[in-house]
């Protein structure tokens, strides 16, 4: 049995991790028992290895089949950047969440920038703790039939048991990093 190398892009994979690998195709075919002829093949889609050739690659590039196919897809994203983020604006926010798909974890942080003279949608009571940060401006923070006011360099942390939201009655932009657990938003 073989495998479509070009519909799989095997060789662009083989090649990737000989070089990572620091081998040459004459050093990697050594390993493997092939010749340097056969690996340029493989790695420019002009041959396709068989199942045991191509586990005799993987091994002599200290990777095995479940590894190669599997590829980045194990592989958990750590950094995000501006590209990754997600923006809901209304007229009078803008909530932009910081890491894509957060809702499969246990926090979810988000950025919150509030207009003068406005406030964010009520948050109707949930499981979970919310935790803020205010980078720049100065808000009130409603948390039931309760009101405290944050401004630049405060931090908030409460159960979220009760309706909440903020409201920026100051004279500049807000911008409020929050976190969210688990995921509400």
């Amino acid at each position: 049995m073989r495998f479509s190398a070009k519909s799989m892009n095997i060789g662009l994979k083989i090649k990737e991790l000989r070089l990572k690998a620091e081998l040459t195709q004459e050093e990697l075919a050594d390993r493997c028992e092939l010749s340097k002829g056969f690996i340029s093949q493989v790695e420019n889609d002009l041959t396709s290895p068989s199942i045991s050739t191509l586990e005799d690659i993987l091994c002599a590039l200290g990777t095995d089949m479940t590894e190669f196919f599997a590829g980045n897809k194990n592989e958990e994203q750590v950094v995000f950047t501006k590209e990754d983020y997600f923006e809901k604006e209304t007229e009078n926010s803008l909530v932009t969440w910081l890491i894509t798909n957060s809702q499969k974890n246990e926090m979810e942080p988000i950025l919150i920038t509030i207009t003068p003279d406005s406030s964010t949608d009520e948050d109707m009571p949930h499981e979970g703790e919310e935790f803020g940060y205010i980078i720049t401006g100065s808000v009130k923070l409603v948390i039931g039939d309760k009101a405290y006011r944050a401004r630049e360099g405060d931090s908030f942390y409460f159960a979220a048991a009760k309706k909440h939201y903020i409201i920026n009655n100051g004279t500049e932009t807000a911008k409020i990093l929050w976190i969210s657990s688990p995921p509400n938003f």
